[in-house]
């Protein structure tokens, strides 16, 4: 394995308009693990700080699964959006994490929020979010649902090592869910692209739990059921790939930097966006952060943040988001929204 993963040089772009997002919510855990709680069982507080802009994150307790957190973001999502249950008609929950490997988690959410719907996951990663929310808007926009549950979800800290001091503190557990339903012909993703470049699936596992490499004593007892990364090809790769995908998904909308009113970005690591803001040279006041709270939530994070920024009543109709996902696959997502 190579030690560099190159982006691929194109992406295909395409576009799904007429659905709008009628609702958003989001959950994270009460837990606030902070880098001087870490420090006290071995870690360096400020290594963390340095090479992350990590300060917290949210940790579930023991009691909670990722099932828990979801139907949290979700009762909040559809209860801003004010559309009945009984026309949700499907759901769509994006984790790597799930409560078991058999059934998908999404059914028990599915019942638990009592909506007679179908319901299943999907696997990204990082970015999950990003598959789910244009899977959903596919539907949406062709009719075949009239309302999508979108839900990303992680508890991460169930699957990464506390040996690892390097994988470990970057982590955070966090859900966020979005209602998509029919809208103006100038709403939902003026482009967007999906990719994914399996050349880079040992950078960025968890290598032990599937069918190629069953579950052990042995094996557990090793720690190989829980991730792995490869922090230095993972960060070269995403930095090219942001910068990259984002410039074609705006080729593709004719748009330029300036026309985009906020940036939500998956956050993985403070350096890694850093790198991309100054690559593209975009307004740093239009980028939400906030990984120094909450840490990488997987599936959770653009989600989350998209939650926050309504809230703090930063999106406005026909302001124009970028989203983008990027992770384990390696897979990743890069959309413009017409919100």
């Amino acid at each position: 394995m190579s030690d560099e993963i190159l982006p691929r040089s194109h992406y295909p772009v395409r576009r799904i308009t007429g659905v709008r997002i009628a609702g958003t919510g989001s959950f994270l855990p009460d837990h606030v693990v902070t880098n001087e709680d870490l420090a006290a069982l071995g870690y360096d507080a400020d290594w963390i700080v340095q090479r992350s802009g990590i300060r917290e994150r949210r940790h579930a307790p023991p009691e909670m699964a990722t099932s828990d957190m979801a139907v949290a973001a979700a009762e909040r999502c559809l209860e801003a959006s004010r559309v009945p249950r009984d026309q949700v008609d499907l759901v769509l929950l994006a984790t790597f994490t799930p409560d078991y490997l058999i059934p998908a988690t999404a059914c028990s959410v599915q019942n638990r929020l009592g909506l007679n719907c179908g319901a299943m996951d999907v696997s990204a990663a990082c970015a999950g979010f990003l598959y789910a929310l244009i899977t959903g808007m596919q539907y949406v926009a062709t009719g075949c649902s009239r309302a999508a549950l979108v839900i990303g979800a992680d508890t991460n800290s169930r699957v990464m090592n506390p040996e690892d001091k390097k994988t470990y503190p970057l982590f955070g557990d966090g859900a966020g869910a979005v209602l998509l339903v029919p809208g103006e012909s100038d709403q939902g993703l003026p482009a967007y692209t999906l990719g994914a470049d399996g050349a880079g699936e040992q950078l960025l596992i968890r290598p032990t739990g599937g069918t190629r490499r069953p579950a052990t004593a042995e094996r557990v007892a090793a720690g190989e059921h829980f991730v792995r990364m490869e922090g230095r090809p993972v960060f070269k790769w995403a930095v090219r790939l942001v910068a990259d995908s984002v410039r074609q998904v705006l080729a593709g909308a004719d748009l330029a930097l300036d026309d985009v009113h906020l940036w939500l970005p998956h956050q993985a690591n403070v350096r890694i966006l850093d790198a991309a803001i100054d690559n593209l040279g975009i307004d740093r006041s239009r980028v939400v952060m906030h990984m120094d709270r909450y840490g990488n939530t997987s599936a959770g994070s653009v989600p989350i943040a998209l939650d926050e920024s309504i809230a703090a009543g930063r999106v406005k109709r026909g302001n124009h988001l970028l989203l983008c996902g990027f992770g384990a696959g390696l897979a990743w997502g890069t959309a413009l929204m017409r919100w």
